[in-house]
C-alpha cells in the first residue's frame, strides 16, 4: 500500500483541465487504501437510520429535512480517531455518503407519502416502505451511467458547493494543523449564528428592508419586494458557487420576483372580486410571496424541465460512451481495463437492476386493482420520469446544491394524473397511483441528487466508485425503511396537514404533501392544467439555451425564493475578491488565500447545516419556543433588521479577512 503523503486537495480539483491533463486524487488509482469495511458500513448504516428517523419527524413538523452530510462528515472524522486502527480517509467517504442518504430518502418520502394518509387513502406500511426503496434504487441504477460526464468529463465546470465543503471538511480535518483550526473556527462560529438565528427571536433572520418608505412603496403598488436571508450557510454557498453562477441564478430570481410577480399583480389588480387558476384566491388579495408561489414558480418549473432537457441532450455522448465502455469490459470477460478510480459497478448489473426494479414496480401497481394498461402505463412513467429527473437533479445539485424536489414532484404529479385520466382512472384510485409514482420520481431524483454528490467527493479524493456505488443500495435500504416505518408510526398519533374535525390528534404540517394533496385532488377532479405558465417557463429556458446563458441555473433562480439567491450573490462577490487577491499575490501565498478562503465558506456551511439540525431537534420538544431567547429590540423591525445586516456584513469581514490574515502569517 502506498503511503499517503499528500495532505490537501491538488491544485486543480476545481479548475477546469486544459486538454491531455488528468486530474490525480489525494489517494492515486494504485493506492489500496481500506474503504467499505464493515466499520465504516456498520457506522454509515446507524448514522443513517438515526438521521432518517430525526429528519423524517422534522421535516414533517416544520418542513424542514436536516441536511446530514456535511455533519456526518464531521461525525466520521470524530469516529476516526476513536479506533485503535484510525480510520481511513476513504471509510470516512463510505460514511458519509451512507449516512447522507438519510436526508435524501426522507424527502422523497415526506413530499408525496403523507399526502395518502391526508387523503384517508391508510397505504400498508409495507407500501409506504416499497415506494421508498424503489425510488431510491432508480435514483442510484440512472445516475451511475452519468458519473463520468457529471463527475470526470465535466471536471472544474460544477462547482459542487456541499460536496466541496464535505471534501474540505474531510481533507482538513485529517490532516490537522493551522487549517484545520481554521476550519473548525468558521464551523464554531457559523454554527451558533445560524442556531441563534434561525432557531429564536434574537435578530431577523430575513430582511426586506420594508422600514424604509421606498421599499415599501414598491410593494403596495406593484408588490416588488427585495428579501435576503442573512445566515451564514448560504453565505458560504455563495462562495463556492463562484459569482459567475451566482449572478445567474440571482438574474432568475430577479426576473420572477421584480418583473413576473408586478405584472401578474398589475394585471390581477384590475380585477378584484375574481380568482384566476391556479389561484384560489383573487390575485388583488395576495401577497408577493403568493403570486410567486400560485403563478410565478408554475414559469419556474416550466424553465427547470425545459433546461433539463437541454441537459439531457447535452449529456447523451457521454452516456452511450459509459455504456459502451461498459460492454468492452463485458465482452472482455470482466476483465476491466479502466482504472480503480474510475471503476463503476458493471453495466449487465445496472440492466439487471432496473429490470428487476421495473418487475417489482409493476408488481406494486398490479396490487393496487389496476388494469394491465394502467399497470402498464405507471411503470413506464415512473422509469422514464426518473431516468429523466435524476440527470436534472444532479445537474442541479452539482451546480448550485439547491434540488428542485418539490417543483419536479409538482410536474410528476401532473403528467401522471393527465395520462392516468387519459386511461380512465380517477377518484380515490387515481390518487393513490398518482401519489405513488409521485413518491418512487421524488426519492429517485432526491436520490440522485445526494449521490453525485458523494461520488464527486469519492473522485476528488481517490475512492472507487464501485464501492460507492454498492454500499449506497445498503444505505438505501436502511433509510427507506427507518423513514418509512416513522411516517406509519407517526400516522397513527398524529394528523398531517389541515387539521379533521373530530379527530383528537394533534396536527404535523407536512407543508410539502400538503401541496402535493391539494394538486392531485385538483387533477383528479378535472380541473385544468396551466400550460400557458409552464411553457412560459419553456420559452425563458429556450431564450437562455439560445443566448449560451446557463438554462437550469437560471430557471433554478426563478423557481427559488429570492430571499435565499441574494445572500449567495454576495458570498460570489467575495469569493471574487479573495481570488483576485490570490491571483495578484501569485506564488504559493497567493494559493493560500485562495485554499483559506474556501476553507472558511466550507465551514461556514458546515456550521450552518450543523446549527439547522440544532435547531429543527429543539422544535421537536414540547416546551420549545422561539421566544426562549428574544431580545428587547426584536419587535421592532427596523433595529432587528438592521442589527441582522450588521452580523451578516461582520461574517463577510471575517471571511475577508480572516482568509488573508492568515495566509500572510504561513507566507
Amino acid at each position: 500500500m502506498e503511503p499517503n503523503t499528500q495532505k490537501s486537495l491538488p491544485e486543480n480539483a476545481y479548475t477546469t483541465l486544459p486538454p491531455g491533463e488528468i486530474y490525480e486524487p489525494i489517494l492515486p488509482a494504485s493506492a489500496q487504501e481500506p474503504e467499505s469495511t464493515s466499520r465504516a458500513v456498520f457506522w454509515g448504516l446507524a448514522l443513517c437510520i438515526l438521521f432518517s428517523i430525526a429528519s423524517a419527524y422534522s421535516g414533517l413538523k416544520v418542513g424542514q429535512v436536516m441536511e446530514a452530510s456535511i455533519p456526518i462528515s464531521i461525525l466520521a472524522i470524530g469516529l476516526a480517531r476513536v479506533f485503535r486502527r484510525r480510520s481511513g480517509l476513504l471509510e470516512n467517504v463510505i460514511i458519509t455518503g451512507m449516512g447522507g442518504s438519510s436526508g435524501a430518502v426522507v424527502a422523497g418520502a415526506i413530499f408525496t407519502l403523507p399526502a395518502l394518509y391526508s387523503l384517508n387513502l391508510s397505504p400498508h406500511p409495507v407500501q409506504t416502505i416499497f415506494i421508498c426503496l424503489a425510488g431510491g434504487c432508480l435514483g442510484i441504477l440512472f445516475l451511475i451511467p452519468l458519473r463520468r460526464y457529471f463527475v470526470r468529463e465535466m471536471h472544474g465546470r460544477f462547482p459542487y458547493p456541499e460536496g466541496t465543503a464535505i471534501a474540505e471538511v474531510l481533507v482538513t480535518g485529517e490532516k490537522g494543523g493551522s487549517q484545520a483550526r481554521l476550519l473548525l473556527k468558521a464551523t464554531a462560529l457559523a454554527g451558533i449564528y445560524d442556531f441563534l438565528v434561525t432557531t429564536f427571536q434574537v435578530w431577523k433572520e430575513y430582511l426586506d428592508f420594508r422600514f424604509l418608505p421606498l421599499f415599501q412603496e414598491l410593494y403596495d403598488r406593484g408588490r416588488m419586494a427585495l428579501k435576503f436571508d442573512a445566515v451564514s450557510f448560504i453565505l458560504g454557498l455563495g462562495y463556492v458557487i463562484g459569482l459567475r453562477s451566482s449572478l445567474i441564478l440571482c438574474a432568475g430570481g430577479f426576473l420572477s420576483q421584480f418583473a413576473l410577480v408586478p405584472l401578474v399583480w398589475m394585471l390581477g389588480s384590475q380585477f378584484p372580486n375574481v380568482s384566476v387558476y391556479p389561484g384560489t384566491m383573487p390575485i388583488s388579495s395576495m401577497s408577493a410571496e403568493q403570486i410567486f408561489r400560485s403563478y410565478v414558480r408554475f414559469v419556474g418549473v416550466g424553465a427547470i424541465a425545459t433546461a433539463g432537457i437541454f441537459g439531457i441532450l447535452k449529456s447523451l455522448r457521454i452516456l452511450f460512451g459509459s455504456f459502451a465502455i461498459a460492454a468492452r469490459t463485458f465482452r472482455r470477460n470482466g476483465e476491466a481495463a479502466e482504472l480503480r478510480t474510475d471503476r463503476d459497478i458493471p453495466v449487465i448489473s445496472l440492466l439487471l437492476g432496473v429490470l428487476v426494479s421495473a418487475l417489482a414496480i409493476g408488481i406494486f401497481f398490479a396490487t393496487l386493482d389496476a388494469s394491465l394498461p394502467i399497470v402498464l402505463a405507471g411503470t413506464a412513467l415512473t422509469i422514464v420520469v426518473s431516468f429523466f429527473f435524476s440527470s436534472v437533479a444532479a445537474n442541479a445539485i452539482a451546480t448550485t446544491a439547491r434540488n428542485p424536489v418539490s417543483g419536479m414532484t409538482m410536474l410528476t404529479i401532473i403528467l401522471s394524473s393527465i395520462v392516468l385520466l387519459s386511461f380512465g382512472l380517477s377518484g380515490t384510485s387515481g390518487m393513490f397511483f398518482v401519489m405513488a409514482i409521485a413518491g418512487m420520481v421524488c426519492t429517485a431524483l432526491s436520490v440522485s441528487g445526494q449521490t453525485i454528490t458523494d461520488l464527486k467527493v469519492g473522485y476528488w479524493l481517490g475512492s472507487t466508485p464501485a464501492s460507492q456505488e454498492k454500499v449506497k443500495f445498503l444505505s438505501i435500504v436502511a433509510a427507506a425503511a427507518a423513514s418509512g416505518i416513522t411516517i406509519v408510526l407517526l400516522s397513527r398519533v398524529f394528523q398531517f396537514g389541515d387539521v379533521i374535525p373530530g379527530d383528537p390528534r394533534a396536527v404535523l404540517a407536512a407543508p410539502q404533501a400538503s401541496i402535493m394533496k391539494a394538486l392531485v385532488e385538483g387533477f383528479m377532479s378535472r380541473q385544468p392544467v396551466a400550460w400557458l405558465l409552464f411553457g412560459a417557463g419553456s420559452i425563458i429556458a429556450l431564450a437562455m439555451e439560445m443566448i449560451g446563458a446557463p438554462a437550469l441555473v437560471f430557471a433554478l433562480g426563478m423557481y427559488l425564493p429570492l430571499e435565499l439567491n441574494t445572500p449567495a450573490l454576495v458570498g460570489g462577490y467575495l469569493a471574487h475578491l479573495i481570488n483576485k487577491r490570490g491571483d495578484a499575490l501569485g506564488g504559493p501565498q497567493g494559493r493560500s488565500i485562495k485554499e483559506n478562503g474556501i476553507i472558511i465558506a466550507s465551514g461556514f456551511m458546515a456550521g450552518g447545516a450543523i446549527g439547522g439540525v440544532f435547531g429543527a431537534a429543539l422544535r421537536l420538544f414540547p416546551w420549545y419556543a422561539e421566544d426562549l431567547v428574544k431580545t428587547p429590540f426584536y419587535e421592532h423591525d427596523m433595529a432587528s433588521q438592521m442589527v441582522s445586516l450588521v452580523a451578516f456584513l461582520g461574517l463577510c469581514a471575517y471571511l475577508l479577512l480572516t482568509a488573508r490574515r492568515h495566509s500572510d502569517r504561513e507566507a
